[in-house]
């Protein structure tokens, strides 16, 4: 019984020396910069008779 007081004793001896973990809020706010530059490129390609047909019709494109 004696042992089991000891070890008890040693345990709750070393859970209060672990350490302690904070989290605080920065002084400054975080800035984060995003230079993102976005390109995009269209291909097409028509068949004759749709070509044809803007071309006549080019007045209501």
């Amino acid at each position: 019984m004696r042992n089991l007081t000891t070890v008890g004793l040693i345990l709750g001896a070393l859970t209060g020396l672990s350490a302690c973990v904070q989290v605080t809020a920065p002084d400054k706010p975080i800035v984060i910069n995003l230079n993102i530059n976005i390109k995009q490129e269209v291909v097409y390609r028509l068949d004759g008779d749709a070509k044809d047909l803007i071309n006549e019709e080019a007045d209501i494109f």
